[in-house]
């Protein structure tokens, strides 16, 4: 499990996260909502190491992430930021080949191919494989780089708004794919905006607001007109559907 302790930060005088202790379940898919601001991404970097932590304490499974070397921390989480720069010439096949260095070193073998194919195939990029980044829709770019992360083969995945760019269907693709990871005993935090998303296909959700746990628990728990208008400011009404709950809004 990934333990949160008493987490807090600030980018200058602006506090992000304040005071955040939370434990994420192993084998769970976990999803981080709240408004724009909360403090959803820092909070997923922090976790990914992707900024240094200023106070408090961050666990897996009972090592400090901060502490631990940098090549068994990323075989144990892959995280994919919200903003993923890499090079745009390069093909496909080279960007998901870059989520195997943890394990090949640079040295790729028969598996670490294996592992890049099967990652490929499983965003259906595989006819676009020989591509250059460059000459995709910025929704196959993402699914590439969603592409990179799986074939990282890590126990623990930590996605921000993996949906982003994603049409519908490519959308409810990725959410199935992380209920089948989730199902194969691997463990996801993803942030979603979403809301829906999460209702459907998280098993724990940690709403988040103006840097503080607004809420926390199952999608039933959470999922209801009171803490949602609280966390959202506006007016909600939650349906029963396909036994999950169903958000609706006026427009």
């Amino acid at each position: 499990m990934i333990e949160i302790t008493s987490v807090s930060h600030r980018i200058g005088a602006t506090r992000i996260l304040d005071d955040i202790t939370l434990t994420l379940p192993r084998g769970r898919i976990t999803a981080l909502i709240g408004p724009n601001g909360a403090g959803k991404s820092t909070l997923l970097g922090l976790i990914g190491r992707l900024a240094p932590l200023q106070s408090g304490r961050i666990t897996l499974d009972g090592a400090d992430v901060s502490r631990t070397d940098s090549r068994t921390l990323a075989r144990a989480m892959a995280i994919l930021p919200q903003q993923a720069s890499i090079a745009s010439r390069l093909r496909v096949r080279e960007l998901v080949g870059f989520g195997r260095w943890p394990h090949s070193a640079g040295r790729p073998g028969p598996a670490d191919r294996t592992h890049v194919t099967e990652a490929i195939a499983a965003m259906e990029l595989s006819p676009l494989a020989d591509r250059f980044l460059d000459e995709l829709s910025g929704g196959q770019r993402q699914r590439a780089h969603m592409a990179m992360a799986l074939a990282q083969d890590t126990g623990w995945l930590l996605l921000d708004e993996p949906l982003a760019a994603l049409d519908m269907a490519h959308a409810r693709a990725l959410m199935a794919r992380l209920a089948g990871l989730r199902d194969a005993g691997r463990s996801v935090v993803v942030v979603l905006h979403d809301i829906n998303h999460a209702a459907r296909w998280a098993d724990h959700v940690v709403a988040l607001k103006e840097g503080r746990v607004a809420a926390e628990g199952t999608p039933e728990a959470v999922f209801t007109p009171d803490v949602l208008g609280a966390i959202y400011g506006m007016e909600l009404r939650v349906e029963p559907y396909e036994g999950r709950p169903l958000v609706l809004h006026h427009l």
